[in-house]
């Protein structure tokens, strides 16, 4: 009965930060194209590594990247984590250049014990994300644009050890969330073109993952994760409106996502090698089939140019904890990774790419198990051949691991 509680309280505490958490949003014009910036499902941790996840265990951390690992929960513990993040992007185009800051709730997540060798999971964790403003002049007028919202996943999730060294897992969400992209032009009136995207569909992600031990210290896990292609679920909507005369909006477009867009399959690997629980260190690989994916423009809302490729990512990343019981600074845990990102947009014949590296802390708190996680990342983005917008972010995460012993038994002596 304990445990039913506290499962309920953790949907409730995780319904509670929905709203919050759709405030979430980029700070990038490329968020203009498709869905926006994609998000791995990474947590605070992870990203201090790079972005690794899918070989990652822990009975102390979460990762949701693969659902297989949450068989690996400690049996006593209940896992809370929550992240938040704060952008500052600088962006240059020719001899034009300005910046932009963003941020806020990032993610929350929970993980705790069914059943021996059985894992479970649920939170809110972004999907995509769309925020810009720009603009300039044209022949006899004036051009602006800007962005917001994204797509955000409440998931639940399983992982189960039917035997030692191999765990499978699960994760089911559900995909919700409104973008909408805004197009004004001013010569002699006003005229404002709207283009939204309100999806609300379902999704699921299976991972594997089989450890083995190579030494009486030394352990090597292999990790893999596959998510179907599926077609999409809600309405795209395209609007006119003069809106220097009157306030009437006309409805342009008006088509269901079904059969019209889609969800790529999506394959991920990785491998970690762990030295005696202090010493981590993997490689990831991510692949995404975008372009065998639909997706229909909307007549004069879309950008003509814009192309969709298949976008893959490789990541690496360590982390390291001198002592677990030695002094404060010993017991801390140090992190580095980097990326490459080839994105799945393709603009005017140039491919969008992204690569940056990463530093991350885990401090304990006193007299406890929770850590708080502070990450550090910088990123490049751009297009290649021709780079006709480049970006540089300053990614500052900030993440608190609650680690308590709510299944913890006292004897009555």
């Amino acid at each position: 009965m304990k445990r039913i509680k506290h499962i309920i309280l953790a949907g409730l505490f995780v319904a509670a930060g929905t709203a919050v958490a759709l405030a979430q949003s980029s700070t990038s014009p490329y968020s203009r194209l498709g869905f926006g910036i994609l998000n791995d499902n990474t947590t605070g941790t992870q990203r201090s590594m790079g972005g690794v996840g899918y070989a990652m265990q822990s009975g102390r951390q979460i990762n949701v990247m693969n659902p297989a690992s949450y068989s690996q929960v400690d049996s006593l513990t209940f896992l809370w984590d929550i992240g938040i993040d704060l952008t500052n992007n600088w962006l240059k185009e020719g001899d034009k250049s300005g910046y932009s800051l963003g941020g806020g709730l990032d993610y929350i997540t929970a993980e705790f014990r069914l059943a021996k060798h059985l894992g479970a999971a649920l939170g809110l964790v972004p999907f995509s994300s769309v925020g810009y403003s720009f603009g300039g002049n044209i022949t006899s007028g004036k051009d602006s644009k800007a962005g917001s919202g994204g797509l955000n996943e409440l998931f639940v999730g399983l992982g189960y050890e039917p035997f030692k060294g191999l765990s499978i897992g699960a994760n089911f969400s559900y995909l919700f969330g409104t973008t909408t992209h805004t197009t004004s032009l001013a010569y002699l009136t006003t005229s404002q073109f709207t283009r939204s995207l309100e999806v609300r569909d379902w999704n699921v992600r299976a991972g594997l993952q089989y450890g083995f031990n190579i030494s009486r210290k030394s352990r090597v896990v292999l990790g893999v994760t596959y998510q179907p292609k599926k077609t999409m679920h809600g309405t795209a909507m395209g609007t006119m409106s003069d809106v220097s005369q009157d306030t009437k909006v006309d409805t342009v477009a008006n088509i269901s996502l079904k059969g019209n867009y889609e969800l790529p399959t999506t394959i991920g690997a990785g491998i970690s090698y762990t030295y005696d629980n202090r010493l981590n260190f993997e490689v990831d690989y991510t692949y995404q089939q975008w372009s065998k994916a639909k997706y229909t423009p909307i007549n004069y809302f879309e950008d003509p140019d814009t192309k969709w490729n298949d976008r893959w990512k490789v990541a690496a990343g360590v982390s390291y904890m001198p002592n677990p019981r030695g002094s404060y600074l010993k017991r801390m845990t140090y992190r580095l990774g980097a990326f490459y990102n080839n994105d799945y947009t393709n603009v005017s014949g140039n491919d969008v790419r992204d690569y940056g590296v990463t530093l991350g802390f885990s401090f304990p708190a006193l007299n406890s198990k929770t850590l708080v996680n502070l990450g550090v990342e910088w990123k490049h983005r751009y297009t290649a051949p021709t780079n006709l917008l480049k970006e540089d972010y300053l990614n500052i995460t900030l993440s608190v691991n609650f680690n308590e012993m709510w299944f913890w038994k006292n004897k009555i002596r």
